[in-house]
């Protein structure tokens, strides 16, 4: 079993959720809502892990809040 962080935003202009698994090439989709973008996301994660297993170019941290 695999785990892995997907970094989620909402599109402006389409109103769907967008997301992404930092420093896997391809991992991304989206949905129209969060439950649909997680099983898209899982799909296509379960596709690339077919090719064999990934070596992410960038780990996931977190985030920060930067005030200007």
């Amino acid at each position: 079993m695999h785990t892995y962080t997907a970094v989620v935003e909402r599109c402006p202009e389409t109103g769907l959720y967008v997301g992404f698994i930092p420093g896997f090439a391809g991992a991304h989709s989206q949905g129209e809502t969060l439950d649909e973008l997680h099983e898209n996301l899982r799909e296509v994660i379960v596709m690339l892990l077919e090719d064999g297993e990934p070596v992410l170019e960038a780990e996931f941290v977190g985030t920060q809040t930067v005030v200007v």
